[in-house]
């Protein structure tokens, strides 16, 4: 797997010349190989700002808890949501994790759905709530199960595993 990636020029050290615009073009072969200040922001209690296609064509943006294993993004969603079905329709999505302390420390992704998997599917639908309550307990600190789920309904859960096409990174720490 190859993984483009753009590092923006940031005024962190100063002004320079160019500054705000793409300083380097590379390939990193994981997520692992990102330089460890933005791999920290996959790895923390940072809210990703999810985008997606609706229905009229133009991106609808969702503050959503992160997720990944290994190289593959996670975007864990109920069945039932118009979210779900803007996926199926147009399985790109970018997202960006934006440094709680400083906004002009982030890393932003474009990635591409290449499976879904249904909470009711029987031989791997115990991984999607698995994954669900792993992201609850990292962004809640309460032990499972997932406590959000809609009481006026079944809720159930769809994961889309992505792959990683690009990712832009910015500023420091």
């Amino acid at each position: 797997m190859t993984i483009r990636l753009y590092q923006f020029l940031d005024v962190s050290a100063g002004l320079q010349a160019g500054q705000f615009g793409i300083g380097g073009r590379s390939e990193i072969d994981s997520l692992d190989d990102l330089d460890p200040s933005y791999k920290r922001l996959l790895d923390e209690q940072v809210t990703a700002v999810v985008s997606v296609i609706g229905a009229d064509g133009r991106p609808s943006l969702t503050p959503m808890w992160f997720d990944y294993a290994g190289d593959k993004v996670l975007v864990n969603v109920a069945a039932h949501r118009k979210k779900t079905a803007w996926i199926r329709s147009s399985p790109e999505i970018s997202l960006i994790l934006i440094n709680p302390q400083n906004p002009y420390h982030w890393v932003s992704m474009k990635i591409t759905v290449e499976r879904e998997i249904s909470e009711d599917d029987a031989s791997e639908g115990a991984w999607v709530t698995e994954q669900l309550d792993g992201i609850w307990t990292k962004y809640t600190g309460a032990e499972p199960p997932y406590g959000l789920r809609d009481p006026s309904i079944d809720e159930r859960r769809v994961l889309f595993e992505c792959r990683v096409d690009k990712i832009s990174t910015f500023g420091q720490p």
